[in-house]
């Protein structure tokens, strides 16, 4: 799922693409996409695009005379731009928007639709939106710590829970946690004033320098958006070295998700129980490196 590096790499496209131009037509090319009915989509049809936002993991396209279209990706939704007369090949465009200059598609690969589309107006309709989660970037150290004090739960669940962090997701997490040195199973109450300290500077480090990566490599419109980058310390790279102290790089399995950590760096020399594995092995669950290696 594009988290907030991602999420604000399109917003700076969209703003210099989109921006004071208004859509010709928009068009729903697959039903489900649209969650809403009101307004019409004709209504944004030749009504100016003001700018577009980040609101924690989706993105709004900001119109004159308070109308929004909010996208929320999910996993496999992308925004591509095309110039004039050029299409999206198959089955993958949910949506778009023609302007005179070329055309934006939401799209989703696979089978499993979940990328979304909101057509709103007023900003109390917009606001519905917010899921209040504290903007990493900008946030204060204090303003992290109440947060992380709001709620007792793993600091894995915490920075990615949109109503206590705002544009953090499961890829960021884990590199936010591996340059901070914690566990992601660590929880919020027994984190010291010294651990929240390193975690703050952790995610505003880690988040800002991957915003930068991004916009570096790339200088067109995104079209390859991954939460898999060869350049990651630990998402994604189970069983790799970690960059740090070569550890193979281990694994928490559930649902379609993984946590991804070094034993070494993070929790002290101790492998993090997988909760259907740990099950299945009782006590022969291996606890450490080298009984894995056993």
């Amino acid at each position: 799922m594009p988290e907030l590096p991602d999420i604000t790499l399109y917003v700076e496209h969209l703003n210099r693409s989109v921006v004071n131009h208004a859509p010709v037509m928009v068009r729903v090319h697959n039903p489900f996409v649209l969650r809403s009915v009101e307004p019409p989509l004709s209504n944004f049809e030749g009504r100016s695009i003001l700018r577009a936002d980040r609101l924690g993991k989706r993105i709004v396209l900001v119109f004159a005379e308070e109308h929004y279209l909010v996208v929320h990706l999910m996993i496999a939704g992308r925004l591509r731009w095309r110039p004039p007369g050029k299409k999206i090949a198959g089955k993958l465009a949910l949506a778009s928007l023609e302007f005179a200059h070329g055309t934006l598609f939401l799209t989703e690969a696979g089978t499993k639709r979940r990328a979304s589309l909101h057509a709103v107006k007023g900003q109390g309709s917009l606001a519905a939106f917010d899921r209040g989660g504290l903007e990493p970037l900008i946030c204060t150290v204090e303003q992290f710590a109440e947060v992380l004090r709001r709620e007792n739960h793993t600091i894995k669940r915490t920075l990615t829970d949109p109503r206590l962090m705002s544009g953090i997701g499961n890829a960021y997490s884990d590199e936010i946690l591996h340059a901070a040195g914690l566990s992601p199973l660590i929880l919020t109450s027994k984190l010291r004033d010294t651990d929240i300290a390193a975690l703050h500077t952790a995610m505003q480090r880690t988040l800002q320098s991957w915003t930068d990566r991004l916009r570096e490599s790339t200088p067109e419109f995104p079209e390859t958006v991954t939460a898999f980058h060869d350049e990651m310390a630990v998402h994604g790279r189970f069983g790799l070295p970690c960059p740090v102290c070569q550890s193979p790089v281990q694994r928490i399995r559930y649902a379609d998700n993984e946590t991804n950590y070094c034993v070494t760096c993070q929790t002290g020399g101790r492998v993090l129980a997988d909760r259907s594995l740990s099950r299945l092995l009782k006590s022969d669950f291996p606890r450490t490196l080298e009984e894995f290696a056993d």
